[in-house]
């Protein structure tokens, strides 16, 4: 049974709700997404065109002469990729207010990944809080840090 899960950009102009069966979700390495993102892959949830309602349209973006990206015009937030022609079309994962369901099941895109950002196991790590240059700048810019 469909699942209704909700998510947006970063300002929170372009929201939208989606039906969504089941956790599997995709990395895409391709060089069309790694320019349009920004990023070595973006990770994907694959939908019916038909099981999204936006609140707050995005804008789109024609990326190639057989796609487009809807994305948020202020914030620039990536939202998605969609061939005009298909029933389908793929969510941003990070989009999603919690993605933490989901689950990559495959790569696409191989020819340009970027195996060394795969699995980073054994580099150092720190918390975001445990940065207090960054917990400074929130605190003097909000009075407080989030989270």
């Amino acid at each position: 049974m469909a699942e209704k899960m909700t998510g947006g950009c970063s300002c929170g102009r372009v929201r939208y709700t989606a039906a969504v069966e089941g956790d599997d979700a995709y990395l895409c390495h391709c060089r069309m997404c790694q320019r349009a993102t920004g990023s070595v892959s973006i990770a994907f949830r694959q939908v019916l065109k038909a099981d999204v309602t936006w609140e707050g349209e995005p804008d789109w973006y024609a990326s190639s002469p057989i796609a487009s990206r809807p994305y948020c015009r202020e914030c620039g937030t990536s939202l998605g990729f969609a061939f005009p022609d298909s029933a389908k079309m793929d969510l941003t994962v990070a989009s999603f207010d919690d993605p933490s369901r989901f689950v990559p099941k495959h790569h696409f895109g191989a020819e340009s990944m970027h195996r060394a950002w795969l699995d980073t196991t054994g580099l150092p790590e720190q918390r975001t809080g445990d940065y207090q240059p960054l917990v400074d700048k929130w605190v003097a810019a909000t009075g407080s840090f989030p989270g």
